[in-house]
């Protein structure tokens, strides 16, 4: 599997990272050409602005319960999620989903890469 530096790197595939609160730090020119948002407007959004209404309340457990047990079912496996466009659109992807500390907190990486282009 390819280590987290190496998936930032990727420019084929949208990626984008998050901060242990769930705020985007960074996302890559793929992501900005599929998801419509430029880096400016996506970095310091909670990550739930491309997560259907309907998955909020799923994200925030999960995403609570790893920063408390840091273990996860999710991370490292290839899982498809919808993801929402800055104009509305839902896109099918397969999110890779990955944790790593960063100076004693935690970041994570999610690669999509879009199944219906």
């Amino acid at each position: 599997m390819k280590t987290f530096d190496e998936m930032k790197q990727e420019t084929d595939v949208p990626v984008v990272i998050t901060d242990h609160q769930g705020f985007v730090t960074y996302v890559n020119d793929c992501f900005t050409s599929v998801f419509g948002w430029s880096t400016d407007e996506i970095k310091n959004q909670l990550i739930t602005v491309i997560i259907p209404e309907g998955f909020h309340a799923p994200h925030h457990l999960g995403f609570s319960r790893f920063l408390t047990t840091e273990k996860s079912t999710i991370l490292n496996h290839p899982v498809r999620l919808v993801g929402i466009t800055k104009d509305g659109r839902k896109i099918e992807a397969e999110h890779l989903i990955m944790a790593q500390k960063h100076q004693g907190e935690w970041l994570f990486l999610a690669r999509l890469r879009p199944l219906n282009p």
